[in-house]
């Protein structure tokens, strides 16, 4: 296929008395007469089908080229397009439009209504830098209108190209402008060349005076040369030879050599569909693959679906995992490698690897491979397709019905009929005994309140001859969708017992594990409490609870086992007035004028206009490329950690190969819009996630890296970052301490301290707070925060990372409380919440946010990111890949609006006026008489009341 205006040049050509864009018109409103290839939409893109148009015409089918604006007619939605500083909704078909000429009711159609404009440059844009090169023609085509009360008669429409530069200013390029009366639809045409080639190039029709609505129908470019050709086939796949129809054309191997085949292995492995399918093979390198270059098709702040069926062939492996992977090459010649899939490959079967991806940046060059098993096994392909993502239609909030909060759903719980109800799993045996506490496990007793004592009694489970052994129970009828339960019990090893044994209350959902909660038991001494939260999100076949956890052979006894459905709007409530009385302070405006008496009485209006308290979010350099993440970001948070461009397998992949360039741009970024910085992490003491010249590294030498890498990036931004995480995660690994002795770890807060004093040291860790990791149980972080303390280690904060699943706020709090009486600062450092519907993760996400607002040991919170696609758990995010806001977006900007603190009334006759509010920025509006002043005032966080002059 190839260049459609190049069929327009040559009927101008040969009728030179005909108009272009008249005949563009012409052959767009009727195309069939003409036997021109029919427009179609797939996926808002639009698509050519590979019908020739007659020979009598003269067009060569190598310069046919589809239209480079996506979703041209609004078919698709607002899909590709931005609302430049206003608001643009669309009008559907069953809005009447008129005709040009008699201005009766015609044909109905689609267009988008461009309002809330108060600057004539604000309307509707479209990215379009990737189908555009220099030098060549293009042919701008639209239909426009205007409309609105601020109209008199008639209103310039323009279209325009914004033009941007790394190196230099952004330019802006006039192609062509029309006059439009209201009512009545009109051509805007015209042409436009780009003599160099930008950075950015965003196509936008705007014009009209403030208050004018802009009314669009469609909008079409065609060029004159090769650019950007048509290559999607009829499922929108910019994939060429998806299925090798044509050999393995358009495909290369990535270090490594490629093969069409119809069958392998004497006839075991065939083709999933179709005739053929290709094998990466003599591969060497785990990211030895096939590959094809797709640059020029991407589109960027698009989601594109990526589906492919792959299987593995040869050297002994059975199974292994297969990676899709973008490699992406920016402007700038900077080199980035996305994670699109990752599936479990077998040599036995064919298995489907879906994912997803997109890019913010302009990429100079994209190209899509598989990767990942071990050298000299074969990925075998057998088709590829890369297109638009499909939009999910937004989550349904889930309707519960008599949810029946705080009833146990355990039958016999107290064991008052011995063992009915229950059973045992496996071969164990179960018997009833007494002397365990007559009191609810403390977890249990924060969220029901007072409740009748326990029995007694316990299940003493003996006879275990496999971890999983224990008592369990059927519950399938009892637990509903999207209800969070709460778990609660005591544990305790039988009779000469020894510990460390692990304790967990676990759910078999179908044939799915989901953990109800975990506790190290030590010693047959004492009972423990073991508390945790699950959720059932699909409908299950069966349901069944069960405790396991110690080793084969050891008996343990279980008792007054809790497990009901959450109320959270109570618990909200009462959240709410915990934080009105630890986050807010009473303030009294005290105004002072040269005649008091004139002030007297007069009105005033509060209103906070920014809280302090410190809400942050995880960014990373690609994000920045993208403006509309940038404008999320600056807008609704005050602090900022990166990613990954701070940790150190980042900055110094190689031994001596620095670079400080990504976090360089990304601080820039924080400090241009006065965002405060976290630093994450100086080390991070897990295995898997240090390098692996660092791994091969003698002692001593492993001491100097340490050092210069202190000494590096301390005196680097020496000032810059509040906060540093020194040593990630040492609940969950040991990396340097197992090399260079317990003091280690100790020598890297004092280090880090004395090379920049004026940042806070924090410890960092996970699964602190939701009592289903024993290895990070709040006494376990107490006793090593401590330990470093004694050592000298100057521990100035507590790291939360908040990677919760079903958050229950009594469990949460209960850990804040044991965690705070080591009076440090806490903070939520890794936030995140995760569930399909948008609904339940708003919930889990409001659960956390309140129990932290109103816990007086946290001082901030730090959310692990926001776009999809860019967050380290699925489902997580709030806003969706193309710029959407979902409901648990929504949900974090509603609790931010409750946050700012809000109050009017009058001057008092001793000039004050008081109101209670949280920290932060305000404005105040004074009315008396005719006058109406305005001042700007801080309250700072404390406890005393503060007394504010407002002078006039």
């Amino acid at each position: 296929m190839g260049n459609l205006s190049a069929f327009f040049l040559t009927i101008f050509k040969r009728h030179k008395k005909i108009n272009t864009s008249e005949r563009l018109k012409e052959v767009m409103e009727n195309q069939s007469s003409m036997e021109i290839p029919l427009p179609s939409m797939i996926n808002g893109n639009d698509v050519f089908h590979s019908q020739i148009p007659p020979d009598d015409l003269n067009i060569s089918k190598s310069k046919l080229t589809c239209n480079i604006i996506h979703n041209h007619n609004f078919s698709n939605g607002l899909h590709s397009w931005h609302a430049n500083c206003c608001d643009v909704f669309l009008v559907s078909p069953s809005v009447e439009t008129f005709d040009d000429h008699t201005q009766n009711p015609c044909k109905k159609k689609h267009h988008a209504v461009i309002t809330n404009r108060n600057q004539h440059w604000q309307g509707l844009e479209q990215d379009i830098t990737t189908r555009v090169s220099s030098g060549s023609t293009y042919t701008v085509f639209a239909r426009v209108g205007v409309s609105g009360m601020h109209l008199e008669k008639e209103a310039n429409v323009i279209a325009t190209l914004k033009l941007e530069y790394q190196q230099s200013e952004t330019k802006y390029l006039f192609i062509t402008k029309t006059t439009v009366s209201k009512e009545k639809w009109e051509d805007l045409e015209g042409t436009f060349v780009l003599s160099d080639k930008p950075d950015r190039v965003v196509f936008y029709i705007e014009g009209p005076a403030p208050g004018v609505n802009l009314l669009i129908e469609s909008v079409s470019i065609f060029g004159d040369g090769e650019i950007a050709p048509c290559v999607y086939n009829q499922e929108g796949n910019i994939i060429l030879n998806p299925e090798f129809e044509d050999g393995v054309n358009n495909w290369s191997g990535r270090g490594c050599k490629i093969a069409l085949h119809d069958s392998m292995g004497d006839g075991k492995v065939l083709p999933k569909s179709g005739k053929f399918f290709a094998s990466a093979t003599e591969r060497t390198q785990y990211w030895n693959g096939i590959q094809q270059d797709i640059s020029g098709k991407i589109q960027r702040k698009l989601a594109y679906q990526v589906t492919a069926f792959v299987r593995i062939f040869g050297n002994n492996v059975t199974s292994s995992s297969v990676r899709a992977t973008l490699w992406v090459q920016g402007p700038d010649s900077h080199e980035q490698y996305i994670g699109i899939a990752n599936s479990q490959a077998t040599d036995s079967d064919w298995v489907q690897l879906q994912g997803k991806f997109l890019l913010n940046g302009s990429p100079s060059k994209v190209v899509i491979y598989l990767e990942g098993p071990p050298p000299g096994t074969d990925i075998l392909l057998d088709g590829l397709m890369v297109k638009h993502a499909e939009k999910i239609p937004p989550s349904p909030r889930p309707v519960i019905e008599n949810p029946e909060y705080g009833v146990n759903i355990i039958a016999n719980s107290n064991l008052s009929d011995g063992t009915n109800g229950w059973f045992p799993l496996g071969n164990c045996t179960l018997n009833v005994v007494t002397g365990s506490p007559r009191i609810l496990p403390p977890a249990a007793r924060d969220t029901l309140g007072p409740h009748e004592p326990l029995s007694g009694h316990c299940i003493h489970t003996t006879n275990r001859t496999q971890t999983w052994m224990g008592p369990a129970q059927m519950i399938t009828d009892k637990v509903k969708l999207f209800v969070t339960y709460q778990v609660s019990a005591w544990v305790r090893l039988g009779p000469g017992a020894t510990g460390p044994q692990n304790v967990n209350i676990a759910l078999g959902v179908d044939s799915q594990w989901v953990n109800g909660g975990q506790v190290e038991l030590n010693d047959a001494d004492r009972w423990h409490e073991v508390c945790g939260s699950f959720r059932v999100e699909k409908q299950p076949a069966k349901v069944m609870v069960y405790i396991q956890g110690p080793a084969a052979g050891i008996s343990f006894m279980l008792a007054g086992l809790q497990i009901f459905a959450v109320d959270r709007q109570a618990r909200f409530r009462h959240l709410k007035r915990q934080t009105d009385k630890i986050r807010k302070r009473d303030v009294t405006l005290k105004f002072s004028t040269s005649d008091s008496s004139s002030i007297h009485g007069a009105t005033v209006i509060v209103k906070q206009t920014q809280n302090s308290f410190p809400i942050g979010s995880c960014i990373s350099r690609s994000n920045i490329d993208n403006e509309d993440f940038v404008s999320f970001f600056i807008k609704n948070f005050n602090w900022a950690v990166f990613g990954n461009e701070l940790k150190w397998y980042w900055t110094e992949p190689q031994q001596g190969n620095l670079n400080y360039k990504d976090a360089d741009e990304l601080l820039k970024l924080c400090n241009d819009n006065n965002i405060m910085v976290r630093g994450h992490c100086i080390f991070w003491d897990v295995e898997s996630t240090v390098q692996d010249w660092v791994k091969k590294l003698n002692k001593q030498d492993l001491t100097t890296a340490i050092q210069n890498r202190l000494t590096g990036l301390l005196n680097q931004y020496k000032g810059r970052f509040k906060h540093y995480d020194v040593n990630n995660e040492m609940l969950h690994g040991s990396f340097y301490p197992d090399r260079l002795g317990p003091g280690s770890r100790a020598d890297m807060f004092k280090t880090a301290n004395r090379l920049d004093p004026s940042a806070t040291m924090f410890v960092n860790d996970y699964h602190i707070e939701d009592g289903c990791d024993p290895r990070s149980s709040p006494e376990k972080y107490m006793t090593q925060i401590l330990d470093l303390v004694q050592q000298g280690a100057p521990v100035g904060g507590i790291g939360i990372q908040g990677h919760i699943d079903s958050p229950v706020g009594p469990v949460v709090c209960s850990a804040l409380d044991r965690l705070g009486t080591l009076g440090l600062p806490i903070w939520f450092t890794e936030l995140d919440a995760s569930s399909v519907n948008e609904y339940v993760r708003a919930d889990d996400l409001e659960v956390m946010f309140r129990e932290a607002l109103a816990h007086p040991a946290v001082e901030g919170i730090m959310i692990w990111g926001f776009w999809e696609l860019f967050m380290s758990r699925e489902n997580s995010h709030l806003v969706n890949a193309e710029g959407e806001i979902n409901e648990a977006g929504n949900r974090f900007l509603e609790l931010k609006k409750e946050w700012l603190s809000h109050a009017h009334g009058h001057v008092d006759d001793v000039s004050e006026f008081g109101f209670r509010g949280f920290p932060g920025t305000y404005e105040v509006v004074v009315v008396t008489g005719s006058k109406k002043i305005v001042k700007k005032f801080v309250v700072e966080k404390g406890d005393l009341s503060l007394v504010v002059p407002i002078e006039f």
